[in-house]
């Protein structure tokens, strides 16, 4: 009965009831933590099952009067002390902390278990009677003769808890440093490993992370993780750039990708122009990054397969070297076959119906080439009127800006079609603003090359200014709502106006 008191007593001194009881709490919530940490776990276990052991073999060689019982429990009350620092430190870092979102960084918890340990046996080592002054005395010089000679290694452990407590990096994240793009696999007390996509694992010292510079892929504050990835490719120059972005942004966008975020939307752009071809690139978001080359390879087999689909082939390198025979005969040809189209073009506008072959024959010859892309201003409201615009192909959107400074679509214009009649022949600043909805091919005609036919042919400004006093009528109907009758009224009122302008504009009787 006595050896089972001293060994209860024995208990109750070294504070074991507390230790087993915080070790069961440690076991009920070590179940769902990690391997790392049921490794930990694992490893205190060990700690207090070896402290149980030695409690009874303290008492037992107490009770017989064996000197060695007092290095047993000297040897018991260390294993305590690491078992139970072991306990706290599982319970409150892996379960306390998480519960509440808190992540400690790891060399920090290694640090509290290490500083809880060392001030542990201190106490030990003073309630056993032993004098600390020449122990820290002694410690002190230690210390500085190990930090000398380990500068490198200390350099690289307070580097290693620089970057876990700022959280500048953490595991899981894909990095790039210098030559290597790997994820962080894990950030111990000397050095960072980064496995990369070929396999390797690449151990980086954490005191050359603080020292150089290196990218954290995929991460912006508040966005999901993703990385912008380009990808290349060349076309022959001879094909609109607008037909090919067209082409390859629909096949990129419809259907999803893998791995391809959906905002923001890919999108392909122009980059560069060389002598015989475009350069031109994918840009996409990766969401996974370990699968780079593999989202790629999906992304150009898409833009070559839509690319097929428009007949717009991949350049190759090549050189070419045309020969032509340009004699004055081929020149003159070029320009019949031109100036032929500019004269099917004025024939199919309602402007010009009152116009004989050799007044549209003159005005060939003084049109003007002027191609537009997709969003270029062709005039603007409020500007002075230098041309009249003559659209061959394409589309281009009317804007009209009201008293209040807002502006309205109130119009679009087909080719072949005609704008900028009415500044022209009145003189009156641009009434709208027209921007171009995609490719359009247009001539721009000056107002002497008007005044020589009105000069000639004075009566022909009554059927210009019946033609703008119709189109202006269509436009307010559509502005006030007028009806038929209306909009009738309002043409013969305009003619009459517009006539009247035209004729001092261009000082005709």
């Amino acid at each position: 009965m006595n050896l089972l008191t001293d060994l209860w007593t024995e208990a109750r001194a070294a504070h074991t009831p507390l230790l087993l009881l915080g070790y069961l709490v440690l076991l009920v919530v070590g179940r769902g933590l990690g391997p790392d940490e049921r490794r930990r776990i694992r490893v205190t276990g060990l700690l207090v099952g070896l402290h149980l052991v030695l409690l009874p073999v303290a008492s037992g060689l107490r009770a017989a009067g064996v000197d060695a019982h007092g290095s047993v429990t000297l040897l018991r009350q260390v294993l305590a002390v690491l078992a139970g620092v072991g306990v706290f430190s599982s319970v409150v870092f892996a379960f306390l902390l998480r519960r509440i979102g808190l992540r400690a960084p790891l060399i920090l918890r290694d640090l509290f278990g290490a500083a809880a340990g060392i001030a542990g046996l201190l106490l030990l080592a003073r309630g056993a009677g032993v004098d600390l002054s020449g122990v820290l005395a002694t410690s002190a010089v230690l210390t500085a003769v190990v930090g000398f000679s380990m500068q490198d290694t200390l350099g690289n452990v307070m580097a290693g808890l620089a970057v876990q407590v700022d959280q500048s990096l953490v595991v899981g994240d894909w990095v790039k440093v210098g030559d290597v793009v790997g994820r962080v696999a894990e950030i111990r007390w000397r050095y960072t490993a980064i496995e990369t996509r070929n396999w390797e694992t690449v151990i980086v010292p954490n005191s050359a992370l603080m020292r150089g510079q290196f990218t954290v892929l995929g991460r912006r504050h508040g966005q999901p993780m993703q990385w912008r990835r380009w990808v290349w490719f060349n076309v022959d120059f001879r094909f609109a750039p607008t037909q090919v972005i067209c082409a390859v942004e629909e096949a990129v966008r419809v259907g999803n990708l893998p791995n391809v975020s959906s905002t923001p939307a890919p999108n392909c752009v122009l980059m560069d122009v060389h002598d015989s071809y475009c350069r031109y690139a994918v840009r996409y978001w990766l969401t996974d990054l370990a699968v780079d080359d593999p989202t790629d390879s999906a992304v150009r087999t898409r833009l070559y397969f839509a690319l097929q689909r428009a007949k717009i082939p991949l350049s190759i390198p090549a050189f070419a070297l045309f020969t032509t025979d340009d004699s004055e005969d081929r020149r003159a040809h070029k320009e019949r076959d031109r100036h032929d189209h500019r004269i099917v073009v004025l024939r199919q506008l309602t402007l010009f119906d009152g116009l004989g072959d050799a007044d549209l024959e003159h005005l060939a010859e003084r049109m003007r080439e002027a191609p537009f892309g997709p969003g270029e201003t062709l005039t603007r409201q409020g500007a002075l009127a230098h041309w009249l615009y003559i659209l061959a192909e394409g589309e281009v959107s009317v804007w009209v800006r009201n008293e209040h400074g807002d502006e309205q679509e109130v119009n679009r214009i087909q080719g072949p079609g005609f704008f900028g009649e009415t500044a022209v022949l009145t003189g009156l600043t641009r009434a709208a603003t027209v921007i171009a909805v995609g490719d359009v091919e247009c001539y721009r005609l000056d107002a002497e090359a008007l005044r020589a036919i009105l000069g000639e042919r004075p009566q022909i400004a009554e059927h210009f200014a019946r033609v703008m006093a119709e189109r202006s009528a269509e436009l307010h109907a559509v502005r006030e709502g007028l009806d038929a009758e209306g909009k009738q009224r309002r043409a013969q009122t305009d003619a009459t106006d517009l006539l009247g302008r035209i004729r001092s504009f261009f000082s005709l009787s």
